[in-house]
């Protein structure tokens, strides 16, 4: 068998359980990041809090997510998952091994150890935004709940777009992690479709460069909002 009747979108061929691999992939690694936005900004404004306990819980999530390898995470949130989850059934009368959802999990595994990373990122395009514009808000009579959505919002999303994108092909590759759990990503796609071929150099070398194709493609794509953030900055007569 040649490799375009490999990779065809026939019967015989891998090109559509691929491609449905690769979806499989970009929804993850976008659950992922939602999930990771949100606990990532509870966790950077942890760390930018006046009290001292609440810097030192963001402290210890960053040290705990950022310390402990990804797989070791992933192991730990689907198989203690599915103990906790089997526990609660048998206490409600049931019976037997309930298993929990690769998807699920993996998202939020990913989306915890992103949000590691986002707060950072959060953080530091807090700290970036000029005091002096949000001083200028509030003697013009702007509430708090306008500075943050009309001047401190854009500044931040300003500021923490580059480092959303870096933390974006993090996760992007982390999501090949998940295949160890049984979710038919495009790492697990890859090891189903070398081993029923036994062409294991061929099927890796092709998901290797569908992960190249989906980074270059999700760069650009963040290269764009970029471009975009910056021309709106410039238009804005408030920056000027």
């Amino acid at each position: 068998m040649t490799l375009l009747q490999m990779l065809s979108f026939a019967d015989t061929g891998w090109g559509m359980a691929l491609l449905k691999a690769a979806l499989m992939t970009l929804l993850l690694t976008l659950a992922a990041l939602l999930i990771g936005a949100l606990v990532g900004s509870v966790i950077a404004a942890a760390k930018l809090s006046r009290r001292r306990v609440w810097r030192w819980l963001g402290d210890a999530y960053s040290i705990l997510f950022r310390g402990i390898p990804e797989l070791l995470l992933i192991y730990l949130f689907y198989f203690g998952g599915a103990s906790v989850v089997s526990a609660a059934h048998h206490w409600l009368g049931g019976d037997g091994y309930v298993d929990v959802p690769p998807f699920l999990v993996g998202a939020i595994a990913v989306g915890l150890i992103s949000a590691s990373y986002q707060a950072e990122v959060y953080r530091g395009a807090f700290i970036a935004v000029a005091k002096g514009e949000l001083e200028a808000a509030l003697a013009i009579g702007m509430g708090r709940a306008m500075r943050i959505r009309r001047v401190l919002m854009p500044q931040i999303w300003r500021y923490a777009l580059p480092g959303l994108g870096n933390v974006w092909q993090m996760s992007l590759k982390d999501s090949a992690l998940i295949s160890v759990i049984g979710l038919v990503e495009l790492m697990r796609a890859s090891q189903v479709a070398a081993g029923s071929t036994h062409q294991y150099f061929t099927f890796y070398i092709v998901g290797g460069a569908c992960y190249l194709i989906l980074t270059g493609l999700s760069g650009r794509v963040f290269n764009f909002a970029e471009a975009r953030v910056q021309r709106t900055q410039r238009r804005n007569p408030a920056q000027s």
